[in-house]
């Protein structure tokens, strides 16, 4: 039961470490054109982690074409 608290608190710095970064790189700017892209940045950007000061930029592109209705 010990292992599973001392790896639930390693998961909570990594993430908090990762909100971090994401807060040093601008991502919570308050703007109101939050688009598919900036989300999906600022998420990886929080799963990363640590890896952010070691150069790891995670990046998202929504390239979603959607088709249109059918008759």
């Amino acid at each position: 039961m010990r292992a599973g608290s001392i790896g639930g608190l390693i998961l909570i710095i990594w993430l908090v470490l990762g909100g971090v970064a994401a807060y040093e790189r601008g991502y919570f700017s308050d703007t109101s054109n939050t688009s598919c892209a900036e989300f999906g940045t600022i998420v990886v950007t929080v799963v990363a982690g640590p890896l952010n000061w070691a150069g790891i930029n995670p990046k998202i592109t929504c390239d979603v074409d959607v088709p249109p209705p059918s008759k």
